[in-house]
């Protein structure tokens, strides 16, 4: 097999240029063919920059060009979907950005469009799952190391007020709740293994970019609880921690740990207090490679659609539980 799949870029975003670019270039199984923008001189600035061969002026020309394998798309969220089905439609594989759309019914209408072609994997880029304390932390909890687990604390925020800013515009899919407390939604899913049974939630608008600035939730699962917040006009943090019947885990930067020093999580039992330290890695080199490697060896994707539809369901469920002023049950 080709032991590299060629990855065209849908796009010049923050995320992409600063994050999955440099990483993807620094990966083993991925190389960086081209890059697409709305405008070519800033898709052949990033070019130039990375050194990419080819640069293309508009997105669909991206797509028409065979050589390229899979696709990459940064996009704002209202834009994701269109693009993803476009991709598919060209024969690409597809690594789409978080949230995988505005709504479920949208994510719905992708995971349809997808089953027309088994032969191509589609993912959604929550890329935190690749990264060791989180695969670690998973196995500690499902051995039973802290007990059952029966609740989770977590928080993502940061400030921005910059009107022009992608995350203050409604139209594009804006929000805290769409650009950053979708982690700690994923994140209690993943750990608990199974979905709310209800949510409640208290969340604050702003009154002129009317997109959600502050959001608080409670997830109710069978066996357990996650209350969360998630903020972008707040003092930038991250945090999560686990508590079980027979200990505790905390980890140190849950989202996005630093590519330049150990990540660390904190253990604490019976046994008493004990740090576990990973070594140095970029969780989006993996996110790529991982990727890689499903097309590479035919395999299935460990992040389907479903999941992503599924992570759409519950912010939905959140907003209606703000209007409603109740508990909504999933």
């Amino acid at each position: 097999m080709e032991n590299k799949i060629k990855w065209g870029i849908l796009g010049a975003a923050t995320i992409a240029v600063e994050n999955v670019i440099p990483a993807m270039l620094n990966s083993q199984y991925c190389e960086v063919f081209g890059i697409a923008s709305r405008s070519q001189d800033k898709a052949k600035k990033v070019a130039n920059r990375f050194q990419i061969p080819n640069d293309y002026k508009a997105y669909q020309e991206l797509l028409d060009d065979e050589k390229i394998e899979a696709v990459y798309i940064p996009l704002p969220n209202h834009l994701h979907v269109d693009w993803a089905i476009k991709a598919l439609q060209a024969g690409k594989h597809v690594l789409v950005e978080k949230p995988i759309a505005l709504s479920s019914s949208e994510a719905i209408k992708l995971m349809n469009e997808s089953k027309k072609y088994p032969e191509l994997s589609i993912q959604e880029a929550f890329m935190y799952k690749h990264h060791p304390q989180w695969i670690e932390t998973k196995a500690l909890i499902d051995k039973g190391t802290i007990g059952v687990l029966k609740t989770i604390q977590a928080s993502f925020s940061f400030f921005d007020d910059d009107p022009h800013s992608i995350v203050n515009q409604k139209e594009f899919g804006g929000g805290s709740l769409m650009d950053i407390g979708c982690y700690p939604i994923s994140v209690a899913r993943y750990l608990f293994n199974a979905e709310p049974r209800s949510v409640c939630s208290k969340i604050d608008f702003h009154p002129e970019f009317e997109i959600d600035v502050y959001a608080s939730g409670l997830l109710e699962f069978e066996n357990g609880t996650c209350n969360f917040f998630s903020g972008i006009q707040m003092m930038e943090g991250q945090n999560v921690k686990l508590f079980g019947t027979k200990g505790s885990i905390e980890i140190e930067i849950p989202f996005n740990p630093s590519n330049e020093i150990p990540a660390r999580i904190w253990l604490t039992n019976d046994e008493g207090k004990h740090e576990i330290k990973f070594e140095i890695c970029n969780q989006y080199t993996l996110q790529a490679d991982n990727f890689a490697l499903s097309v590479l060896e035919d395999k299935d994707i460990s992040s389907n659609l479903k999941d992503a539809i599924n992570n759409m369901i519950i912010i939905e469920k959140l907003i209606e539980s703000n209007v409603s002023d109740k508990k909504v049950f999933v």
